[in-house]
C-alpha cells in the first residue's frame, strides 16, 4: 500500500503556506488575462487557470480560507475528506470527499469564489491525494485565511468544526 511519504516524494510536494497540507503546482496556464479584463477583486493580472495536487495527512488540515476565484476539487485516492464551506448568504454545508461514490462521498467539488472552505481526513484516515483547478489562475495574493472570531460570529451553527479548522488567533 502506498504511504503519503512516498506520494510527497513522488511528486516532490512542499508543505502549502499559510493553508496546511502538502502540494505542488502541475499546471499554470501560459496565457495571462490583464488586470483591466478582471474583476476588481484580483491585484493584477492572472494565468487563465491553474492547477495543483494536494494531499492531507492525520496530522494536517486545510485552515478554513478563501479565494478569488472558483476553485474545482478532484479527489483521486486514499481515504474520504470532511469539507466544510461557509457561503457569503451565512449558509453553510458540510460535504464527504471520497471514493465511495454509492454512500454519498463526492469526488468532485466546486467551492464558489468567497466561499470559506476547510477539510480534513476523517477519523482513521492515513491520506488523500486530491487536486484542485482554479480559474483565473491562483496567486498567492488571492488566498485569506479565515478569523476563527469573525467565523464563529457568523456562523455559529458550525462552531465545532470552526474550532477545528482555524488556529488561535
Amino acid at each position: 500500500m502506498i504511504t503519503a511519504e512516498e506520494i510527497i516524494r513522488f511528486f516532490g510536494m512542499k508543505p502549502l503556506p499559510d493553508e496546511g497540507g502538502y502540494y505542488v503546482e502541475t499546471y499554470r496556464c501560459r496565457e495571462k488575462i490583464a488586470r483591466a479584463g478582471l474583476p476588481a477583486r484580483y491585484t493584477g493580472e492572472r494565468n487563465f487557470a491553474t492547477a495543483i495536487l494536494y494531499l492531507l495527512t492525520p496530522d494536517t488540515f486545510s485552515t478554513l480560507h478563501r479565494v478569488a476565484g472558483d476553485e474545482i476539487f478532484h479527489f483521486y485516492l486514499g481515504d474520504a475528506v470532511t469539507m466544510l464551506q461557509l457561503h457569503p448568504d451565512g449558509s453553510s454545508e458540510v460535504i464527504d470527499l471520497g471514493p465511495d461514490i454509492m454512500t454519498g462521498q463526492r469526488v468532485q467539488v466546486t467551492v464558489p469564489r468567497s466561499t470559506w472552505q476547510g477539510c480534513f481526513l476523517k477519523q482513521g484516515g492515513k491520506f488523500a491525494l486530491m487536486g484542485t483547478t482554479i480559474a483565473p489562475g491562483f496567486e498567492f495574493a488571492d488566498f485569506e485565511a479565515g478569523a476563527r472570531d469573525e467565523l464563529l460570529a457568523k456562523y455559529p451553527g458550525q462552531r465545532d468544526l470552526i474550532l477545528r479548522l482555524t488556529r488561535e488567533e
